[in-house]
């Protein structure tokens, strides 16, 4: 299974740092393990006869450090029938709407647990994170409804378990839940300080998220040379989401058009901006303002935007009125906002030109 990483590590033209290399190493015992588990003539995961479970892992570390690398590298080379790869996003929407065909009966969360993932045997969680409170209720019926099935569980976080929900009026409610992560899985870190996303080439070749751009001011002559014409007042559409909708400042069949307040200024949930990427097209979002200034709804919100497009590889063009390092700075920021750093570091930069004298 190391060769693994190794073939994976030539193939994208990388080379493993320390910290790196230790947790590819610790993943790829935990493939051997799966595949073991899996061989004729050993018992099931599953009913009351099954054999001891596979001892997952809990993989934190800092933004940008290659996290999901190391664990989609895993979770491709390893050879197990039933494995399923999340978002923690898109887990939530499918785990919502399957809880609430279950809420009136006993053990809903097992059930709803128990419908998406069938027999699934290796659940890979990409970017866990609990910040609300009624997530976190949720999430601790989900974890203990998947441990207690024997569910290896491969999760990757930017934060310890014990850094969970970590509003102190609400972090108590999480510690059982916690102490169960502790308990059921290896809680692994990667170490170093770099963030490989921010050090890219950009040279590089780009696609999906990556392949979008930043553009400030956005005015008419940065868009022309981007190719982008300025939405007129007959485009304006509402995107039906949810019970509601969102305005859009245009609908094309090449891209959707957004105002940074229409998706993030009113109470849009993280289910609706899934919703609104469904069909993949390209996406444009103007008017976004210093964070700092856009209250911490907003930027939270906002945070859980970028989450969803960089996850869902949707390309996006996002349009600022002040260089991107200031649009993120400030006090009063979502407690992700490295991470939004981090994804949005992805994106191509470009001003507009000085005006010539």
């Amino acid at each position: 299974m190391s060769a693994d990483f190794e073939r994976a590590a030539r193939r994208d033209g990388l080379v493993l740092d320390e910290g790196q290399q230790a947790v590819a190493a610790r993943l790829a015992e935990l493939g051997e393990a799966l595949a073991a588990a899996g061989q004729p003539g050993r018992r099931r995961w599953f009913g009351r006869a099954q054999a001891e479970p596979v001892r997952g892992v809990y993989l934190w570390g800092s933004v940008g450090r290659g996290k999901s690398w190391l664990a989609d590298t895993l979770f491709d080379a390893v050879r197990v029938d039933g494995k399923r790869r999340l978002h923690f996003h898109d887990f939530f929407r499918q785990f919502h709407a399957a809880y609430a065909r279950h809420r009136h009966e006993p053990r809903a969360g097992e059930l709803a647990v128990a419908e998406l993932l069938g027999e699934s045997r290796f659940l890979y969680f990409d970017e866990f994170h609990v910040h609300d409170a009624g997530d976190a209720m949720l999430m601790g019926r989900v974890v203990e409804a998947l441990l207690a099935r024997g569910t290896a569980l491969l999760a990757t976080s930017n934060y310890p378990p014990a850094g969970l929900l970590p509003n102190p009026v609400f972090h108590q409610m999480f510690e059982p839940t916690i102490a169960l992560l502790e308990r059921s899985l290896d809680i692994v870190e990667l170490t170093g300080g770099r963030d490989y996303r921010a050090a890219r080439d950009p040279q590089a070749a780009r696609s999906g998220f990556a392949a979008g751009r930043y553009l400030w001011p956005g005015d008419e002559r940065q868009l022309a040379e981007e190719g982008l014409r300025p939405p007129a007042p007959a485009e304006r559409r509402t995107v039906p989401v949810g019970h509601g909708g969102v305005e859009a400042l245009a609908v094309r069949e090449e891209l959707l058009w957004f105002d940074f307040e229409a998706l993030c200024d009113r109470p849009n949930s993280t289910i609706d901006y899934l919703t609104l990427t469904d069909g993949g097209r390209p996406w444009v979002v103007s008017g976004l303002p210093r964070l700092a200034d856009a209250g911490r709804d907003a930027a939270q919100r906002f945070a859980n935007l970028v989450d969803v497009l960089c996850d869902r590889g949707v390309r996006l063009t996002l349009i600022g009125g002040a260089p991107l390092a200031e649009v993120l700075s400030g006090d009063g920021l979502p407690p992700d906002v490295n991470r939004t750093a981090s994804r949005l570091s992805l994106l191509a930069q470009g001003a507009a030109p000085a005006p010539k004298h």
